[in-house]
């Protein structure tokens, strides 16, 4: 596993600036910066890639849903270039002997690797499940529109013949707002709160990528898997009989299994009808005092012990809004498509995670 990278080139002042040699340079110089961006002495692309094989450079790869993306495009023999800010932390997830044919690179490289990649999936921004101040409010914020924006301006500076024909980017549920009476779909407005504006402009800002690359906008909501996100906190609370609801119970739970986000990625990398906004939920939501009385039933544990309102808003302040407020999302597009969803019921899905 190598870092990619490409030697300094330094050229004089006798270079022609015409289009034609610039484009002609670009593609020369990308053919050479390749024995660079390679893993164990294959070249992630050109001749010697399948057909049918992708090449997808990821941010967000280390996190908990990049990481089963990464291994589930690894096990199908596609080719993947993690986006990090830190190699170390890459490595350590990714080792070699694991992953021979993946490709690490920091961000001053991510250029060389997303040029003549098949797509790119963008996955990375900071968690919210914290207290918010208004450093971490700007730091949720600029976490996801700055990456956002590196990408797609990555993507655009690309030449024709190197840039990546697909776009799967992330955005969140939050874009409606919350309500416990209303239904949101893809054609729902955006709410009027903070993590509603923050969805808006990571939208927008994917949508400035250029005209010609397919994008698919996954609205995701909250992702059930052992390894990460809610459910692996409220797994130990629950064994130690001190498991309950947050708040009323009574808000919505938009989930889905991590799997099933996982696949519907990864058809939207192959299969030109996923364009656009697509809800990353599954077809049935449920309120949160359900979902935890199946957690419980899962477990064999009561879900008795609920968290009140007010102790959450003294932890976490006004983050508290994103586990006591919710919204009932349902997958209209993704089911239009025919996405096969695996998990359509909580308690089938909650019931796979704990026996697993």
């Amino acid at each position: 596993m190598e870092l990619c990278g490409v030697p300094s080139l330094s050229w004089g002042k006798s270079i022609s600036h015409t289009i034609s040699f610039h484009q002609t340079f670009t593609v020369w110089r990308f053919r050479r910066m390749k024995a660079f961006c390679v893993s164990n002495g294959s070249s992630n692309s050109g001749p010697g890639q399948k057909p049918d094989e992708m090449v997808v450079s990821i941010t967000g790869a280390t996190g908990f849903i990049g990481k089963r993306l990464v291994e589930r495009l690894h096990a199908d023999n596609h080719r993947v270039r993690v986006l990090t800010r830190s190699r170390s932390k890459a490595l350590s997830i990714f080792p070699g002997r694991d992953f021979p044919r993946l490709v690490v690179a920091e961000e001053q490289d991510w250029r060389n690797c997303i040029q003549g990649s098949t797509a790119v999936v963008n996955l990375a921004g900071l968690p919210i499940s914290t207290r918010w101040s208004s450093d971490i409010k700007k730091e949720i914020k600029d976490s996801r529109i700055k990456v956002t924006s590196k990408v797609v301006d990555l993507i655009n500076n690309s030449p024709d013949e190197l840039r990546p024909k697909v776009l799967v980017s992330a955005t969140a549920v939050g874009y409606y707002g919350t309500s416990e009476t209303r239904v949101f779909d893809e054609q729902s407005p955006s709410g009027n709160d903070y993590l509603a504006e923050v969805c808006r402009d990571w939208e927008a800002t994917a949508s400035r990528v250029d005209k010609d690359v397919r994008l698919a906008l996954i609205r995701i909501g909250i992702v059930l898997g052992k390894e990460g996100g809610a459910l692996a906190k409220m797994i130990p609370l629950f064994k130690l009989f001190a498991g309950g609801p947050l708040g009323s119970g009574r808000q919505w739970f938009s989930w889905i299994h991590v799997d099933d986000l996982v696949n519907l990625i990864y058809e939207a990398l192959s299969n030109p009808s996923y364009e656009g906004v697509i809800n990353g939920t599954a077809p049935n939501p449920v309120r949160l005092s359900e979902m935890c009385d199946h957690l419980g039933a899962v477990l064999g544990r009561p879900s008795w012990l609920p968290v009140p309102d007010m102790a959450l808003k003294a932890v976490l302040g006004e983050g508290a809004t994103v586990v006591l407020e919710g919204q009932r999302v349902v997958p209209n597009k993704a089911k239009e498509l025919g996405f096969p969803f695996k998990y359509v019921y909580v308690k089938d899905a909650l019931r796979s995670i704990v026996s697993s």
